[in-house]
């Protein structure tokens, strides 16, 4: 993570410091490295909101991109019983903090949050 003084790339803030997230850990716990392509040459800053609201963006799309494995009936991380429970309460709490957060994310649409819950609601889990 580094820090640096500047704009807000989400909301245009231009108070305080902004963030850049470049290494880390998907919600599969899979490492991940935003930046080491060399072709990343204009890297995201984010504000302390922004980020956080990246941070969900990213675990919103790893559930999706592994639910859409499951149905395709392809390996998925979903197919376990436990991370098919962990994806389920991460998505909820992901509605639960874009319902309290004012106005809308600059990332997710909680329209999409709530679809994604609804077609796990009716995947069969894994036991």
């Amino acid at each position: 993570m580094d820090l640096s003084t500047g704009s807000c790339h989400a909301c245009q803030v231009t108070s305080g410091p902004v963030i850049k997230y470049s290494l880390g850990k998907d919600f599969f716990c899979r490492p991940y490295d935003r930046l080491s392509p060399s072709s990343d040459q204009s890297p995201k800053w984010y504000c302390e909101t922004c980020s956080m609201h990246k941070t969900l963006q990213r675990d919103f799309r790893d559930i999706r991109a592994e639910y859409e494995k499951l149905f395709a009936s392809q390996s998925s991380e979903l197919a376990k019983g436990e991370e098919f429970r962990r994806a389920f309460l991460r998505l909820r709490e992901i509605r639960t903090i874009l319902d309290a957060q004012p106005g809308q994310s600059p990332f997710l649409k909680v329209t999409e949050v709530q679809l994604l819950m609804e077609r796990l609601n009716t995947a069969t889990m894994p036991v």
